[in-house]
């Protein structure tokens, strides 16, 4: 799967996350499950002493999340890999709709604290974030109140974070992919969540990467998803 094809399943998961409810995981299955369908095939293409692997998501395989083992607790994650039935790594998978600045915080300390509990039992981890680069914010009422827009003030943790080395912190991800996308916007007045969902649906609409540039260092990968994938194969296949 090339960036572009990437994108296309974006969409395909946007539109499904606006045609179900917010707790439905249809939504999962669609982005989960091709990616994990494409890290499978990469692994057969290079696995070349034909170790038994098997990646497992919501929407490939057995359509189920496994349960990998950490330090601490077990935890259910996104995209399992095993090799001959052990789990030895994980993917976990986030895409953001609305509302990311109220929860930006949570998101990133959550992440933090699933990777180190992964890594320190001997796992690699690996995640995966999409954020549109304008999105809308509901109120309770599901009233847009305003526009959320990323920019460098936004990412200086991910910034902080694609720094560090990930020998020395275990709550760093073996490798990170960020992804900035730009959804078309609107071009009809939208003042809640129905509006917002009406237009969508109904209308033709891209996505894109945002044309934004950050330094981002060796632990993050930005916009890149052909790269972040072929750094997971490559690291699954060297263990």
């Amino acid at each position: 799967m090339n960036n572009q094809t990437f994108l296309n399943v974006l969409k395909q998961s946007f539109l499904t996350y606006l045609q179900t409810h917010a707790r439905s995981n249809e939504k999962l299955k669609v982005l989960h499950g091709r990616v994990a369908q494409d890290i499978d095939n990469k692994i057969k293409d290079k696995n070349t002493d034909k170790a038994n692997y098997t990646v497992s998501a919501l929407g490939f395989n057995n359509g189920k999340e496994e349960k990998i083992q950490g330090r601490y607790i077990e935890k259910m994650v996104d995209i399992t890999i095993k090799n001959n039935n052990h789990s030895i790594a994980g993917i976990a998978v986030k895409y953001v709709m609305s509302n990311y600045f109220q929860n930006s915080n949570n998101y990133f300390e959550n992440m933090l604290g699933e990777t180190a509990n992964i890594r320190c039992n001997q796992k690699l981890y690996f995640q995966i974030l999409v954020i549109p680069e304008k999105l809308p914010y509901f109120d309770n009422n599901g009233k847009i109140t305003k526009w959320e827009i990323i920019d460098k003030h936004h990412l200086e943790k991910y910034i902080q974070l694609s720094q560090d080395d990930k020998k020395q912190f275990f709550h760093t991800p073996d490798k990170t992919l960020l992804c900035i996308i730009n959804i078309s916007e609107p071009k009809t007045e939208t003042k809640n969540k129905q509006d917002y969902i009406n237009y969508y649906l109904n209308n033709d609409f891209s996505i894109q990467l945002s044309n934004k540039q950050f330094n981002f260092d060796n632990a993050v990968i930005f916009n890149d998803y052909e790269k972040f994938i072929n750094k997971v194969v490559f690291s699954i296949l060297s263990i």
